[in-house]
């Protein structure tokens, strides 16, 4: 199996290390149960496995068997929105764990123990290491694609949620938005640069539902169905904040949270979105 990237910023084709599983006809997305952090498995029809951020520690590797089958300890691509310990904490393990086939990141460096211990665990994994680029599209199989829409250039001077990697996965006539933290001034440029294109049937909610990010103007134009935060239970930030679940009340937008539901996963045939029972 082989992952494709295209678009401006570059063209290449890498071989993953991934084995097929059998497949599936639904593309399926867990926003998996890390506490009070972020980790997401993409697994497409034809097999592919993503993991977008890894949450604060190990328990993500707990979250990850339960999802993926007994032996299967390949992950073709490994993201890591940006370098806060909530998101890349429980990369380090995940390296440990799985043999990863592709590492996307961006040039924003944290001081944090975790964050020097991700950077190093990228780069003892041996994988193909990409900067992420607006613009770039990987084709993961046939019928789904992960554009990356954010950052446009070189983000190491940038504040870290600022500077997170901001993504939306399509297949078929269904869309994911994934927007690690960043902030509303980041949506907000989105939406001019971005317009339409920021439509989504499900919108990952920036930064754990805090009200610094999730602006009415860029959830006007995503416009989901679903809304996901991922978060602890009774978190020590208060998240998610009422005025985030408030905007979502009042634009009618279904709201799942890890903190109540646990792992949630969603399922797409390609025509619709539903949460898998």
């Amino acid at each position: 199996m082989s992952l494709i990237i295209l678009g401006l910023t570059a063209v290449g084709v890498w071989s993953s290390l991934a084995t097929v599983k059998a497949e599936s006809p639904n593309l399926e997305v867990s926003f998996l149960d890390v506490g009070q952090g972020d980790a997401t498995l993409i697994e497409t029809v034809g097999g592919v496995k993503v993991l977008i951020d890894g949450g604060p520690n190990a328990g993500v590797l707990r979250e990850l068997a339960s999802e993926l089958e007994l032996f299967d300890t390949e992950i073709d691509m490994v993201i890591g929105t940006h370098p806060d310990t909530d998101h890349i904490g429980g990369l380090v393990d995940v390296f440990e764990r799985y043999e990863v086939g592709h590492v996307l990141m961006t040039e924003n460096e944290g001081d944090s123990p975790a964050a020097l211990a991700y950077a190093r665990a990228a780069e003892d994994e041996g994988a193909p290491i990409t900067m992420a680029r607006g613009g770039q599209l990987w084709q993961l199989d046939a019928g789904t694609t992960l554009e990356v829409l954010f950052p446009e250039t070189n983000p190491s001077q940038m504040e870290s949620n600022a500077s997170s990697i901001v993504m939306k996965l399509t297949y078929g006539d269904t869309s994911f938005m994934f927007t690690g933290d960043s902030p509303k001034r980041i949506e907000e440029y989105l939406v001019l640069t971005e317009g339409e294109n920021l439509e989504a049937d499900v919108l990952k909610i920036g930064h754990h539902g805090s009200r610094t990010s999730t602006s009415e103007l860029f959830l006007d134009e995503v416009n989901p169905s679903f809304a996901v935060i991922s978060a602890e239970q009774d978190s020590r930030y208060g998240h998610p904040h009422v005025e985030v679940t408030d905007l979502l009340f009042n634009q009618r937008v279904e709201m799942l949270s890890t903190a109540v539901e646990g792992t949630i996963v969603m399922v797409s045939d390609g025509q619709s979105v539903r949460v898998k029972q």
